[in-house]
């Protein structure tokens, strides 16, 4: 991983180095050099999520993207796997969403797709950013007479919409169902209640009026409160929360309480094993995965694979294992038999349709898998030192994992996105797990921290 891209795209402070206009100019026109194709008009498709920052660099993209003489068509506010669909449906080139995701407003990112719609590899990456900075680029601005156009897809969300809704048998139309859906004031607000209105459930929106600064302003994915009191106020089957740009979730059962990314995961499993769906028998999750996740599969005799955290690296190790199911905890779910990435409503539509095999509440159907208690602390570090080189780090993961033993586990990790050391515990009980993470956090705050 160079200097530009962390775990999922590039990302910063919106008007601050790597964000600026003058950044996404040349990241514009290095996407358009790599993605060119010099027998044909090329295109790239660019969409973003509803943070202010958003139109200042998109209008800097596109200037690089045109300099190259590529098109750029744009979707508007979308979330990042409806452009990862537009991309691929449209046979475009590349594309490239303008979101931070789950981060506050103030921060914004892009990631790129390639014409097929995954996520680039680490070497794609480097291969961008070599071009970023290499001086070079400009040189070949001259031989470029016709620059490229812009244009506008109108009815991007209604197409993606209509593909999410494909994806949903006939006989599982959603008549009778009452949702809860927490849009984050996000890339979300307008499609996710359209499609699950239209699929005949009775719909109540949460934070779905976005201004450009109240977006995953608690509320979404990694706040949901509100939702957990909507669902339980409202009567409603089951409560949805997305984040910013829409490609991870996070569900409420009918009694309020959270069912975590890695419960999703193995209710979605069980129900694609009893349909004859689970393509090879594996599911794929990342090291951060609760340890109830890899017990729960082993009792449903589907194979386990663990991979890096962050979604692409997922995507990765299922590519190469021939799985079609995987995820994060943190809500990202991949359905490779319908799309090429994390799809936060695709997963919402997938979670209701086994309910709906099984007629049972959510909160049963999360029964199938324990969770072991897990504690996460984010330390501010000043430096990223391999880890395995910091001896009074590595001997405080040692004395724990000897206490632990077979009954929990350390996941110690730099963020990708942040000057963040996260810090992961898991245990028998709440307050051991406890204890133990904090003991370990304050060890890497006086060797690390800021």
């Amino acid at each position: 991983m160079g200097e530009l891209f962390g775990t999922d795209g590039i990302r910063g402070v919106a008007n601050q180095y790597p964000m600026t206009p003058e950044m996404a100019v040349t990241i514009g026109r290095a996407v358009a050099a790599i993605f060119k194709n010099d027998f044909k008009q090329s295109k790239i498709v660019l969409g973003k999520d509803t943070r202010i920052s958003g139109d200042m660099l998109e209008y800097a993209l596109v200037s690089g993207i045109c300099s190259m003489g590529v098109d750029a068509y744009l979707t508007g506010i979308l979330p990042t796997p409806g452009v990862a669909f537009m991309t691929s449906s449209t046979g475009a080139n590349a594309g490239i969403v303008i979101s931070a995701s789950h981060n506050v407003y103030y921060d914004n990112g892009i990631k790129i797709f390639k014409g097929n719609g995954y996520k680039l590899s680490d070497e794609e990456e480097d291969e961008i950013e070599q071009l970023v900075f290499n001086k070079s680029i400009a040189s070949t601005l001259k031989s470029v007479q016709d620059t490229g156009r812009v244009y506008e897809i109108e009815d991007a969300a209604i197409t993606y919409g209509n593909f999410l809704k494909r994806t949903v048998p006939e006989n599982y139309y959603f008549k009778d169902l009452k949702i809860v859906i927490d849009c984050s004031n996000g890339a979300t607000f307008e499609v996710a209640p359209a499609i699950f209105s239209e699929l005949g459930a009775k719909v109540k929106t949460l934070y779905n009026n976005p201004d450009g600064k109240n977006i995953n302003d608690n509320c979404g994915s990694q706040h949901p409160e509100s939702l957990k009191k909507s669902v339980v106020k409202n009567g409603a089957d089951i409560g949805f929360a997305f984040d910013g740009d829409g490609d991870r979730l996070i569900a409420v059962d009918e009694k309020g309480t959270v069912a975590t990314g890695d419960q999703i995961l193995a209710v979605c499993a069980k129900f694609m094993k009893q349909k004859g769906l689970l393509k090879g028998n594996p599911v794929v999750s990342t090291v951060m995965s609760n340890m109830g996740l890899g017990q729960a599969l082993e009792k449903m005799g589907i194979k386990h694979m663990t991979s890096k955290v962050g979604d692409r690296y997922v995507m990765e190790k299922m590519v190469s294992s021939g799985a079609i199911l995987g995820g994060e905890d943190s809500g990202h779910m991949i359905f490779l038999n319908h799309h090429t990435t994390g799809d936060g409503i695709l997963a919402a539509l997938r979670l209701i349709e086994a309910m709906k095999e099984e007629s049972k509440p959510l909160s049963e159907l999360c029964k199938i898998m324990t969770v072991f208690p897990q504690v996460l602390i984010n330390v501010d570090v000043a430096s990223k030192p391999d880890l395995k080189n910091v001896p009074d780090i590595k001997d405080g993961i040692k004395s724990v994992e000897t206490v632990l033993g077979k009954k929990g586990r350390v996941v110690i990790r730099y963020s990708g996105t942040q000057q963040v050391c996260r810090i992961m515990v898991e245990g028998p009980t709440i307050n051991e797990t406890r204890r133990y993470c904090r003991q370990l956090a304050d060890i890497v705050k006086l060797t690390l921290g800021k």
